[in-house]
C-alpha cells in the first residue's frame, strides 16, 4: 500500500485489499509493510467491471512496522494471466494435447476445430510466463468424500462470471459477455456460440431454463430459495431471449446481481462446485443427461424404481448423486478437467475435457496437463509429510502454517518453492454458536445471552493461540474483516469484545447468576446445580488445527470458570449437526465474509446453504418467513433488514449497511473471533519447481475461488 493515505472504491477493494493483507501479515512477522513499484501499479491501476449505480469512496491509512519474522519473505508479487477479450487478437489456428490428436486420428473424436466455439466466441487466455507444454500428471492431496473443494476450486472456470487474477475486475468465463439493463432490473448473459458439454452436446439457454423451471424452482428439489435469487424478498424470473441469451429479470432494481453471478453463490459457484456440494446451484446444468431422472420427463414409479435399483431411498437422492461431477464421472460439465474415479474412492481423478472451450494466445486448446490425481491421505498431518517429502507438485489446500519451519527446512531436499497467499477475513477459527439451538434449554439460554457471549469471548487469550497456532503471523482479534477492506466499520471493531479480560469476564458471569462453583472452580447450572458444560464441535483433519485451538481455549476457559467439551468429528458430520442446529458451538473459519454481500454464510445466519449460527433462522430469511424459525433476538431481525435492503442500495449504501453490520455482528458476538488475517487458511502453497505459469502470489478469497483465479489451466510441467 501507498505511504500516502489513498481513495478507493470497490472495484478496487480486492486489488486494495491483497497488498493491505500483505501489510497486515508483514507487520504480523515484524517486517515495514511497504509496496514494490509492481505492487503500487496494481493498487492503482483502472479496472472495467460491469455498470453498478454510484461509487463511494473511503480513505485507507497505512500499516505500521517493526523488525522481521519467519515467513515475511515468502509473500510475493500478486501476478496472474490476463484474458483477451478483442477478437482481433484472438488465434485462428488450433492445436490439442498429443492425447486427443491421437484419438482425431483414429477417428474416436472430432478435429479441434470442431470441438472449440466459433473462433470469434473463444475464451483465449495469454498465460502468466509463457506458452506451456502439454502432458503430465498434476499430484496433489484430498482428505476424503468431504473435501469436494479441493477440485471445485481448480475448476471453477464453468462459473457463468469470474473475477480476474486481481480478484478485482469480473470478467467473462463460460459466458462471453453480460449487460445490465438501464433501471437495473434486468441482468443478461450472452453465451459462446459453440460451445460444447464435455460429452460434445452443445450448451445452450436451454440448460439454463431447464435448471431454473425443472430444479430450482421444484421445491421438492429446492425447498429453500437461494437469497441471491431475490431483492427485498421478491424473486427473479429467468427467461430465455434466443438459444445463446438469457435475462434473470427482477422486479427491482438489482445490478449488484452480475456480482452474485461472478462471486462463490448459489447461482455464481458454476455447475461443478454446486453439483459437488449438492445444493443445486450452478445456474444451468446439462438437460439432455438429467432428465432421465426427474418424474416430468417419465413417471414418478419409473424414476423411483430407477432410484432403487441404484441403492437410493427416492429419485431425489438419486438425482443428487447424479448431479454431482466429483460423485458422477459420467455427468456432462464444462470444466477443464473430469472425473474419472470419483470422490469416494481412494484416489480422485480428473482426466482433461476434450471439449474445453478456452485456448491460449498460439490457439493451444487448454488446459496444457493432462490429469490430475488426488491421492486420500487419512489426515492433514499425513497430507502435510508428503508435501515436505516433495510428493505433490502444487498444494495450498490443508498445508499447515505450523509446519512453515519443516517446509523450509526441507524445501531443497523436496525441490519445492514455498508462497505465502495471505487473506482478508478476520478470523481463520470461529467460535460460531448455535443460535437456534434448542437441544439443553439452560445451555440455550446461556447461548442467547449477549453478555454471556462476551464473558466467553474476553476470556480468551488471543495472542498466545496466535503465538502457538499460528506462528504468530496473524491478528488476533474479532470476526471483523482487515481495516483494510472497504466494509470495515473501522479498527477499533477488530478488538472490541475479543481481548483478554479474566476480570471483566467474571464480574459479568458473576452478575448473570453463575456465581457458584464446584470444587474445581467450575461454574454451575442454574436449573439442576450440576456443572455448566458446553460442547464445541471441531472439523478433524481440515486447514486450521481446529481441535487444538479449541483444546487451548478450554484450558484458557478454566480462568472464567466455563468447562467446554471439545468433540472432534469428521467435517460432513460436524456440518450435519450444525445444519440441524444440534450444535452449541462450532469452529469454523469466517472466510469470505470480507466480501459479505457475496458470501455472508459464515457472518450472519442468512445462506440455508451452509450456515453455523442457526439453520433455522436462516430457512426463515431465505423464505421470507415460510420455513425455518424467526429469531428473537432484534439485533438479527436488524441485521436481516440491513442486509436484505443492500442489494437495492447504490454502492456507498451498501457499504454503509455492511458497516453497520459489522458494528452489529462484533457487538452481539454471535461468533466469536479469535485469529486471522492471515496464511493460514490455504494461504501455505507448496509449489514443485518444474511447474511453470505459478504465481509468485495469488489472491487468496472465497469469491475469487482460489486458486481459480490464478487459471491453473495454464499450468504447465517443465522439461
Amino acid at each position: 500500500m501507498s505511504k500516502r493515505d489513498k481513495k478507493i472504491t470497490r472495484r478496487e477493494f480486492l486489488r486494495l485489499a491483497t497488498v493491505g493483507a500483505a501489510g497486515a501479515v508483514l507487520a504480523g512477522c515484524g517486517q515495514t509493510a511497504t509496496t514494490t513499484p509492481a505492487q503500487e501499479e496494481l493498487t492503482t491501476a483502472p479496472t472495467t467491471v460491469p455498470a453498478t449505480d454510484a461509487t463511494a469512496e473511503l480513505t485507507v491509512a497505512p500499516a505500521t512496522s517493526e523488525a522481521p519474522k519467519i515467513g515475511s519473505e515468502l509473500i510475493g508479487k500478486l501476478e496472474g494471466p490476463e484474458i483477451i477479450r478483442d477478437a482481433a487478437q484472438f488465434p485462428t489456428k488450433f492445436s490439442e494435447a498429443p492425447t486427443l490428436a491421437t484419438l482425431v486420428a483414429a477417428g474416436t473424436l472430432p478435429p479441434v476445430e470442431d470441438r472449440l466455439p466459433d473462433p470469434e466466441d473463444l475464451m483465449v487466455i495469454k498465460p502468466l510466463h509463457e506458452i506451456g507444454q502439454y502432458g503430465g500428471t498434476w499430484r496433489r492431496a484430498f482428505t476424503g468424500p468431504a473435501d469436494h473443494e479441493n477440485g471445485n476450486r481448480i475448476v471453477s472456470m464453468d462459473k457463468i462470471l469470474h473475477f480476474d487474477y486481481t480478484g478485482a475486475t469480473i470478467m467473462p468465463s463460460l459466458a462471453k459477455d453480460w449487460s445490465v439493463s438501464d433501471d437495473g432490473k434486468t441482468i443478461t448473459i450472452t453465451l459462446r456460440k459453440g460451445v460444447k458439454w464435455s460429452d460434445g452436446e452443445p450448451l445452450t439457454a436451454d440448460d439454463f431454463i431447464f435448471w431454473f423451471e425443472d430444479i430450482y424452482s421444484d421445491p421438492t428439489i429446492v425447498p429453500t430459495p437461494f437469497p441471491e435469487m431475490q431483492i427485498n424478498g421478491k424473486p427473479c424470473v429467468m427467461k430465455k431471449v434466443d438459444d445463446l441469451t438469457v435475462a434473470f429479470e427482477f422486479p427491482e432494481p438489482y445490478a449488484f446481481f452480475v456480482y452474485q453471478l461472478a462471486g462463490s453463490t448459489g447461482i455464481g459457484a458454476g455447475f461443478a462446485t454446486r453439483g459437488a456440494f449438492q445444493n443445486w446451484g450452478g445456474g444451468y446444468c446439462p438437460a439432455h443427461y438429467l432428465k432421465q431422472f426427474l418424474p416430468k420427463y417419465s413417471s414418478e414409479e419409473e424414476v423411483n424404481k430407477k432410484a432403487k435399483d441404484e441403492g437410493f431411498d427416492d429419485w431425489v437422492a438419486y438425482l443428487k448423486n447424479r448431479y454431482s461431477w466429483a460423485l458422477n464421472p459420467e455427468v456432462p460439465t464444462m470444466t477443464p478437467w473430469t472425473t474419472v474415479s470419483p470422490l469416494n474412492t481412494p484416489t480422485w481423478s480428473m482426466t482433461r475435457n476434450p471439449y474445453f472451450w478456452a485456448v491460449d494466445t498460439d490457439g493451444n486448446q487448454l488446459p496444457y496437463i493432462d490429469e490430475i490425481t488426488m491421492a486420500l491421505a487419512e489426515n492433514t498431518e499425513v497430507a502435510n509429510l508428503r508435501a515436505i517429502a516433495g510428493e505433490y507438485d502444487i498444494q495450498e489446500r490443508h498445508m499447515g502454517l505450523a509446519n512453515l519451519p519443516v517446509f523450509l527446512e526441507n524445501a531443497e531436499k523436496g525441490n519445492y518453492t514455498i508462497h505465502l497467499d495471505p487473506a482478508f477475513n478476520g478470523s481463520d477459527a470461529t467460535l460460531h454458536l448455535g443460535n437456534a439451538y434448542t437441544g439443553d434449554p439452560e445451555i440455550a439460554k446461556w447461548i442467547k445471552n449477549k453478555d454471556f457471549r462476551h464473558a466467553l469471548s474476553m476470556g480468551i487469550d488471543r495472542d498466545q493461540l496466535n503465538e502457538a497456532l499460528w506462528l504468530g503471523v496473524g491478528t488476533p482479534g474479532s470476526t471483523a474483516p482487515s481495516p483494510d477492506t472497504i466494509y470495515s466499520p473501522g479498527p477499533e471493531w477488530n478488538t472490541k469484545w475479543c481481548t483478554l479480560d479474566v476480570e471483566q469476564a467474571n464480574q459479568i458471569l458473576d452478575g448473570l447468576g453463575l456465581d457458584k462453583k464446584d470444587g474445581d472452580g467450575y461454574r454451575l447450572r442454574t436449573d439442576n446445580g450440576e456443572r455448566l458444560r458446553l460442547e464445541m464441535i471441531t472439523a478433524g483433519g481440515q486447514f486450521i488445527p481446529y481441535t487444538k485451538v479449541g483444546e487451548m481455549i478450554r484450558e484458557q476457559w478454566k480462568a472464567i470458570g466455563i468447562d467446554v467439551e471439545i468433540k472432534e468429528m469428521e467435517r460432513n458430520l460436524a456440518f450435519g449437526m450444525s445444519a440441524n442446529d444440534e450444535h452449541q458451538i462450532i469452529l469454523w473459519a469466517n472466510d469470505g465474509s470480507e466480501m459479505l454481500y457475496l458470501f455472508a454464510r459464515h457472518a450472519i445466519p442468512v445462506d440455508p446453504g451452509e450456515c453455523h449460527m442457526g439453520m433455522a433462522f436462516a430457512k426463515w430469511y431465505a423464505s421470507n418467513g415460510s420455513q425455518g424459525t424467526k429469531p428473537d433476538d432484534p439485533e438479527m431481525l436488524h441485521v436481516f433488514d440491513l442486509y436484505r435492503e443492500a442489494f437495492g442500495l447504490d454502492e456507498a449504501g451498501q457499504i454503509e449497511n455492511a458497516k453497520e453490520i459489522w458494528k452489529i455482528v462484533v457487538e452481539q458476538q454471535w461468533s466469536i473471533g479469535t485469529v486471522g488475517q492471515s496464511p493460514a487458511f490455504m494461504g501455505l502453497r507448496i509449489v514443485k519447481n518444474n511447474m511453470g505459469n505459478v504465481p509468485e502470489r495469488q489472491v487468496n478469497a472465497q469469491h475469487a475461488r482460489t486458486p481459480c483465479t490464478s487459471l491453473p489451466v495454464t499450468f504447465f510441467f517443465k522439461s
